[in-house]
């Protein structure tokens, strides 16, 4: 027997002030069983997690050593049979960027990708984090074969990925090397959820410049959130999509549905 679940992943920017613009109402609704939050700028001391178990949510953390920082946390109502913090790369794990709970054979991976908009070095080391992401993936996924991999992943792959993809053809996130390496990335038995059932559906983005205020109103925006996964569970696929009318961030979330083992009590 099976069921299905809902999982969504989320930069919120700062979850304290998601949390001041309306995150823990959005998060009482219950939008779905597992939640993944990139960038949440907080230690777990610091968030007021009592809105999170009142909804049914186990929480789990892994922060940057920098306060105020990075950092990733996933929100479940299905309990984890193991938990691990980063991938073993120093610099990735000293940011917080990679956390991963294992449901049975199901390995769910929450992770921030680097972004290299600050500067020239910043946009090597999104370089080097990706090369070493991809080979620690290609070994992962010998081990895990059903693999889920939610995050911002901070680069829109396509041109229908981003709603000018002429002007941003120089910038990061959308540079040729960084979609370069997502072609191999889908190459090498990942799906990307939301264009496996909307392949030319244009215009939907989960992310919009804060630089210019309008920008969200006229959805000049750009897909850099995914939720991808593993050959093996393609047929599990249910439904996905982006939900740009919940504003906490300026992000915002996108989900799948997906066949789910239900639990033995």
């Amino acid at each position: 027997m099976s069921s299905s679940i809902r999982i969504l992943s989320y930069n919120v920017n700062g979850i304290r002030s998601a949390l001041k613009k309306g995150l823990a109402d959005w998060i009482a609704s219950s939008p779905g069983e597992i939640i993944c939050f990139q960038e949440t700028k907080a230690q777990p001391g610091d968030i007021d997690q009592t809105v999170f178990h009142k909804a049914g949510y186990e929480t789990y953390w892994f922060s940057a050593q920098k306060k105020g920082y990075s950092g990733v946390g996933i929100l479940t109502k299905i309990k984890p049979d193991q938990v691990f913090h980063g991938n073993g790369f120093p610099q990735s794990d000293a940011e917080g960027r990679v956390l991963q709970l294992l449901f049975g054979d199901i390995l769910l991976i929450n992770a921030y990708y680097p972004s290299g908009t600050s500067g020239e070095e910043r946009q090597q080391y999104k370089y080097q984090w990706l090369d070493e992401w991809f080979d620690y993936l290609e070994k992962l996924k010998k081990q895990y074969p059903k693999i889920i991999l939610c995050g911002d992943y901070n680069i829109a792959h396509k041109e229908i990925d981003i709603h000018d993809p002429k002007g941003n053809k120089n910038s990061s996130g959308f540079l040729p090397e960084e979609r370069a390496w997502m072609d191999k990335f889908f190459a090498h038995g990942w799906i990307d959820t939301f264009r496996y059932l909307h392949p030319d559906e244009p215009h939907r983005y989960s992310w919009w410049s804060m630089r210019f205020p309008t920008v969200r109103q006229q959805n000049k925006g750009w897909r850099i959130d995914y939720i991808a996964v593993t050959e093996p569970l393609k047929s599990a696929i249910i439904d996905a999509d982006i939900l740009p009318q919940v504003q906490h961030s300026d992000h915002c979330p996108v989900w799948l549905e997906l066949k789910w083992p239900v639990q033995k009590k």
